[in-house]
């Protein structure tokens, strides 16, 4: 499983060590599930660990093999983190010693390495701390063992895209990336239902929320008086309350369960809320909104052509859409990246007390974000780059400068033409 860009035949030949990297040049053969495949993994656990002591930071059976009821191809795969992936001289010996090999060296992306078996056929992913992979494997493997209906479309895609023809087998699993990305959203989506009653805490007195993002949202939705606003990533309802609180007609989506029970506990008096995908056709009727926001929630996506047509679609002419993201260049040097004109998936971790959830989303060029916008049909009224009100410099002085003096979030405000 990968969350890179899918790679070119010169990057997948790259990253083997000492040999060309394998071709396939046939079609992938799956097999149904092996009730064996837990204890092939126990046996090479017992084996690394043996090999590397304390070494071992984590040590977790992942992939197809370790869902039961997954067909797969008949390699079961590891994932061990070391101290540092990086410093082979530390781990390196001893798993050869062992009888594993090197076989695949990626030291730009995620310090990744990968390994071969002495005698079973494993595919052994070593990473180091703190990178991006790890809880990708677990999400998705206990996604899938808790729901079936996951599995299975995971099941029917493999079993699709494994009957054409490739190269490599990288291809095949580069492929896989946007099931695995539609399933990971969910995960993720009912991971928020853990700390729906922290993040509603959070949000509701956060500088940034509170005084920053959610003003700037309502000074570009203007005049809702009388006039139907549709919240999209409604979260637990603060916006969409104060947009009621002007005279709006509210509906509030998020994908989160949690958080919309949440809204639907502090708002629901004022405003309606709803569980929906924002990737997905909204339950609203064509032509039926005045007003659409999305705070802070286009950066989650990477292809914003669907969710924007979605908008166009629910607007009536000269309707609104009013959205903040990620300011792009806060991203790209917040990050370090080099190339400023990349769209880059990223993760982050996001501190909310005793929870902290990693969130992942693209940074992307302003004019990619423009252009998306207008592609969609669009005119951009207004683009703004706002200060937090003066009550954030006695809520917290340090952070409300921060705010003024560096880029946070961009703004946008837009017209669906009659």
């Amino acid at each position: 499983m990968t969350n890179q860009e899918a790679l070119s035949e010169d990057e997948i030949e790259s990253g083997w060590v000492g040999e060309p990297a394998p071709q396939l040049n046939s079609a992938v053969t799956l097999v149904d599930y092996d009730p064996e495949w837990p204890a092939l993994f126990e046996r090479e656990a017992e084996r690394i660990r043996g090999a590397l002591g304390e070494r071992v930071l984590v040590l977790e059976h992942v992939g197809s093999t370790s869902v039961p009821g997954l067909c797969a191809k008949p390699c079961v795969d590891i994932l061990l983190e070391v101290p540092d992936s990086d410093d082979e001289d530390a781990y390196l010996p001893d798993l050869t010693a062992a009888g594993y090999r090197l076989v695949i060296r990626e030291p730009d992306w995620e310090k990744h390495r990968c390994f071969k078996g002495p005698d079973t056929n494993i595919n052994l992913h070593v990473y180091s701390p703190g990178n991006g992979q790890t809880e990708r494997y677990r999400l998705l493997r206990d996604r899938m063992r808790a729901h079936p209906e996951e599995r299975d479309l995971y099941a029917a895609k493999k079993r699709e895209l494994a009957a054409k023809e490739w190269k490599y087998i990288q291809q095949y699993a580069d492929a896989k990336t946007e099931v695995i990305e539609e399933i990971l959203g969910r995960a993720r989506a009912a991971q928020y239902d853990a700390f729906s009653e922290a993040y509603a805490a959070h949000a509701e007195k956060s500088v940034t929320n509170a005084l920053y993002d959610r003003p700037a949202i309502l000074d570009l939705a203007g005049d809702v008086s009388g006039r139907r606003v549709l919240d999209v990533g409604c979260a637990a309802g603060h916006l969409g309350a104060l947009l009621a609180g002007r005279g709006a007609d509210v509906l509030g989506v998020d994908v989160s369960a949690g958080m919309v029970a949440v809204a639907r506990k502090k708002f629901g008096e004022v405003a309606r809320f709803e569980v929906a995908d924002v990737t997905q056709p909204l339950p609203v009727e064509d032509g039926s909104i005045d007003v659409v926001t999305a705070s802070l929630v286009l950066h989650y996506l990477k292809d914003w052509g669907p969710t924007l047509a979605e908008f166009r679609r629910v607007l009536k002419p000269g309707g609104v859409l009013v959205f903040s993201v990620h300011h792009p260049g806060e991203d790209w040097q917040w990050f370090g990246k080099e190339n400023y004109f990349e769209l880059e998936l990223l993760e982050d971790e996001f501190p909310l007390g005793e929870h902290r959830p990693r969130v992942r989303f693209y940074r992307r060029p302003l004019s990619w974000t423009f252009q998306a916008v207008r592609d969609a049909g669009f005119a951009v009224d207004r683009l703004v780059e706002p200060m937090p009100v003066p009550e954030a410099d006695e809520a917290d002085p340090k952070w409300a400068a921060n705010l003024r003096t560096k880029p946070r979030f961009l703004y946008f405000r837009a017209v669906s033409p009659a």
